[in-house]
C-alpha cells in the first residue's frame, strides 16, 4: 500500500493519496486546489490516481477535485446524502460500500454531524478480512477535537440537530473501530472547523477515546452543549468557498504567473474598487505602505485572514517581497479568491519614488497604550482574538469584534474616534487596524506584541 499525508500549514489543512501498489489503482481524498504534488507522487510510484473522494462538501478552502478530475480523468465522490447537490458529475457511497484497490480496499462510513453528507474512509491495506490500518475522519473527528455542527444554520439544518447527528458518528461509527487504527482528520490545529484541534496530524482510536475531550463520557445533551459552546467565529468567506465547492467552476490556470503593475495602474485600480493587499511582514508594512492597503502578511494565515477583510469576487491587487507574486496568488486562490489583477512592481524602490501616497502604520507600546488609556476620554479599545481567547482575559474596556466580524460591523464603531486594536501577538491587529484605515478611521493605531505584551507589562507591574 502507498499511503501520503499531504499538509497544508497554511490553511491546517490534511489530505491524502492512497494506493495499490500491484494494481497501481489510487484515490485522492480531499485534495487542495493546487494539485501538481499529487500528479507527482502517483506518476513517482506508478499509481494512476481513479477517484477523488471528499469527505464532504468543504468550508474552509476551494477543493481540487475538479482540478483532479481533469488531469486524470478520475471520477469524483461523496457520501450518499451528497446526491443532487453538486452541479458536476459524482458518484455517491453509501454507509458499508467498499472501493477495490486491488489488495487494498477503503470502506465508507456515513458519518453526518459536521454537515450531513460528510463521511469517513476505512483504509483496509490486505482486505477488508484484515485488521483496518487507518480512518480518515475528515471534519467529523479530529486529533483532539470534533468537528463544529453550527456552519450550516444559515442554510436551515440546526446547530443542534448536526450536533446530535454527530454523537451517534462518533459512538456508532468511530468508537467502534479497534483502538489501534490509526485517526487521519482533514484539519490540525488552527483550522476554524474545531476549537481545540492539537498540532498533531496523526493519532489512534484508542488515544482519542481516552484524551479527546468530546469522547469522555457523558450523555448526548452533554455533548450538544460541549460541542455547541464557545466555536470561533466562522471566517466571511466560508459559506462562499462551500458553495464553489458544488458549482462547476473555472479550473485553477496551471499558469499562476502574476502580471506586473506600475504604480499608476494600481491606483486606478484602487479607485474601481479593487482591495490592495500588502503580504509583506507587519514590520515592513507599518514602515511604510500605500494609502489605504490592508496588511495580510505571507508569513501567517494569509489566504483565511485575506477572505476576512473583503468580499469575495473582490479584485485585488498584490504588494508581496520579491519573488513571491505567484505564492501569493495560489494561496488566495486555495479559497475561491481568484480575481487578482496583478502585482506592483518593485515596491518599496517604487514607494521611494512616490512619497506622497506612502504612510506608515501607527503602533503602540504598552506604555504608550497604558499612557493613552489614562489621557484620551473617549478612547475606543477593541479586541479582535477569539471568543475563546477573550474570555481568558481582555483590556479593561475595551470591545470585543472578532476579525471576522470586523468588515461586518465597521458601522458599529465611530471612524473618527481615536481607536486602539489589538490581538494575541501583532499580527491579526496589523490587519485589523489597517483594514479600519482602509475604510476611512481616521485615528487608529495597534498594540505592538499583543494582549500577551499588555498582560506581561501588568505582571511586572504589579512585582514592582
Amino acid at each position: 500500500m502507498f499511503f501520503r499525508q499531504y499538509y497544508l500549514d497554511c490553511l491546517s489543512h490534511a489530505s491524502y493519496l492512497i494506493g495499490d501498489t500491484v494494481t497501481g489503482r489510487a484515490v485522492v481524498v480531499d485534495p487542495q486546489r493546487d494539485v501538481a504534488a499529487y500528479v507527482a507522487d502517483a506518476e513517482a510510484h506508478g499509481l494512476s490516481i481513479e477517484h477523488v473522494l471528499e469527505t464532504h462538501f468543504h468550508a474552509d478552502f476551494l477543493s481540487g477535485h475538479l482540478e483532479l478530475a481533469s488531469r486524470t480523468g478520475a471520477t469524483i465522490g461523496y457520501g450518499s446524502a451528497a446526491a443532487g447537490r453538486a452541479e458536476f458529475p459524482i458518484d455517491t457511497y453509501a454507509d458499508g460500500e467498499r472501493i477495490q484497490l486491488g489488495e487494498v480496499e477503503l470502506e465508507i462510513l456515513e458519518t453526518p454531524g459536521h454537515t450531513p453528507e460528510s463521511i469517513s474512509i476505512v483504509v483496509y491495506p490486505n482486505g477488508v478480512g484484515a485488521p483496518p490500518y487507518g480512518v480518515l475522519t475528515g471534519d467529523t473527528l479530529f486529533i483532539g477535537d470534533v468537528g463544529r455542527p453550527d456552519l450550516l444554520a444559515s442554510v436551515g439544518v440546526t446547530a443542534e440537530e448536526l450536533a446530535r447527528q454527530l454523537f451517534h458518528s462518533l459512538h456508532e461509527k468511530l468508537l467502534k473501530l479497534p483502538d489501534s487504527v490509526k485517526v487521519f482528520p482533514a484539519h490540525g490545529a488552527g483550522s476554524a472547523c474545531g476549537k481545540n484541534l492539537s498540532t498533531e496530524t496523526v493519532s489512534t482510536i484508542g488515544d482519542q477515546r481516552r484524551t479527546n475531550y468530546a469522547l469522555a463520557p457523558m450523555s448526548e445533551e452533554e455533548f450538544v452543549e460541549a460541542v455547541t459552546q464557545g466555536q470561533s467565529v466562522a471566517p466571511l468567506y466560508f459559506s462562499f468557498a462551500a458553495n464553489r465547492n458544488r458549482e462547476l467552476r473555472e479550473l485553477l490556470a496551471e499558469d499562476v504567473s502574476v502580471p506586473s503593475l506600475t504604480m499608476s495602474e494600481v491606483l486606478t485600480h484602487q479607485h474601481d474598487g479593487a482591495v490592495v493587499i500588502d503580504a509583506r511582514e507587519d514590520m515592513a508594512f507599518a514602515a511604510g505602505h500605500l494609502r489605504g492597503s490592508v496588511n495580510v502578511g505571507l508569513g501567517g494565515r494569509f489566504a483565511e485572514y485575506a477572505g476576512e477583510v473583503m468580499a469575495p469576487q473582490t479584485p485585488i491587487v498584490l504588494v508581496t517581497p520579491p519573488g513571491h507574486e505567484a505564492e501569493a496568488k495560489v494561496r488566495l486562490a486555495r479559497i475561491g479568491f481568484d480575481r487578482v489583477l496583478g502585482a506592483l512592481e518593485h515596491p518599496v524602490d517604487t514607494f521611494v519614488a512616490h512619497p506622497e501616497l506612502i504612510e506608515p502604520l501607527s503602533r503602540l507600546s504598552v506604555v504608550s497604550l497604558a499612557e493613552r488609556i489614562r489621557s484620551v476620554p473617549d478612547l475606543v479599545l477593541v479586541d479582535v482574538r477569539n471568543p475563546g481567547e477573550v474570555a481568558l482575559g481582555t483590556i479593561a474596556g475595551a470591545r470585543t469584534i472578532s476579525l471576522p466580524e470586523l468588515l461586518t460591523s465597521l458601522d458599529q464603531l465611530d471612524r473618527t474616534a481615536p481607536t486602539v486594536v489589538f490581538c494575541a501577538g501583532g499580527y491579526r491587529s496589523a490587519i485589523a487596524s489597517s483594514l479600519l484605515r482602509s475604510r476611512g478611521f481616521s485615528d487608529v493605531s495597534d498594540l505592538f506584541g499583543g494582549y500577551a505584551a499588555w498582560q506581561a507589562h501588568q505582571a511586572a507591574a504589579v512585582v514592582i
